[in-house]
């Protein structure tokens, strides 16, 4: 039998023990921005940028894609110094334009590869695609090892288009296409607003090549079935176009679409999707 003073003393070293290994699980999230514009008003991103690093740091995500941002939305969000990013800006494969990146943190992650192709019939320039008539259409990819569990897999985050019904018809092809061209047989995460209903081709497209953290969630789907508010702080919310999803082997703990705000406000005019995930 142990001293009794002992025992309160075990107790605590077994807790910091359990407390001091790596975290296996990770929390991944997609998150669509909406660009910096004046016409927004109350809710240009001045107005935004604070909350929206909040919820980042509140919520502890450990890697997430963003859609839309300009690269001065996203040096905003890079005042979080945990993270740093990677993607090019959609119209000219450099910084001009919105962006499709890729946030990661610099001490659980190591950035071991990266890249990024277009959503149209000549992916590796920039240009609009099939009856896309509004914008080039951009998704980033990288390749990552986690440092704890040290094992690699593939972040793609993607934007389609808005207008053109073919474009995201296609995109849904391409997408399936590039993603096993890039990524092989290894692990795959795929975030995104692709402005599609998951009814529609392009996302059963997706859920042939990966599963739908909604619909695979250990946990029943937390938060409204929709993702776009439209800066409405009673929008109904019903319809979902806003994704996360992962390959088989990837087991999803939760998933949930926040609704945080502040004085009835939102940070964004999409809610951001995030899911706990393991592997």
């Amino acid at each position: 039998m142990k001293p009794l003073f002992l025992v309160p003393i075990l107790a605590l070293c077994a807790f910091f023990a359990s407390h001091a290994q790596p975290s296996k699980a990770i929390n991944v999230a997609t998150y669509n921005l909406r660009y910096d514009t004046p016409n927004d008003g109350p809710n240009a991103w001045p107005n935004r940028k604070e909350n929206v690093k909040a919820l980042v740091r509140f919520h502890e995500w450990d890697i997430f894609g963003t859609q839309e941002a300009l690269r001065h939305q996203l040096n905003g969000v890079a005042e979080l110094t945990e993270f740093a990013f990677v993607g090019k800006g959609r119209d000219d494969g450099k910084e001009a334009g919105e962006h499709s990146a890729i946030f990661y943190r610099k001490d659980r992650f190591k950035l071991l590869q990266s890249g990024d192709f277009w959503l149209r019939e000549t992916p590796e320039t920039p240009g609009k695609g099939w009856d896309a008539t509004c914008c080039n259409r951009i998704c980033s990819w990288a390749k990552f090892k986690d440092l704890n569990t040290k094992k690699e897999f593939y972040f793609f985050n993607v934007h389609f288009d808005h207008q053109g019904v073919e474009a995201r018809r296609q995109s849904g092809h391409l997408m399936v296409k590039k993603m096993k061209e890039i990524a092989g047989n290894a692990l795959v995460i795929c975030t995104g607003d692709f402005n599609s209903t998951p009814e529609t081709e392009q996302i059963q497209l997706m859920k042939g090549a990966l599963n739908d953290t909604h619909d695979v969630s250990a946990t029943p789907a937390y938060g409204p079935e929709g993702t776009f508010n439209a800066f409405k702080f009673d929008a109904p919310m019903k319809q979902r176009i806003d994704y996360i999803f992962v390959s088989s082997p990837i087991k999803v703990l939760k998933y949930g679409v926040l609704t945080d705000a502040k004085d009835q406000r939102y940070p964004s005019d999409h809610q951001p999707v995030v899911a706990k995930i393991i592997f």
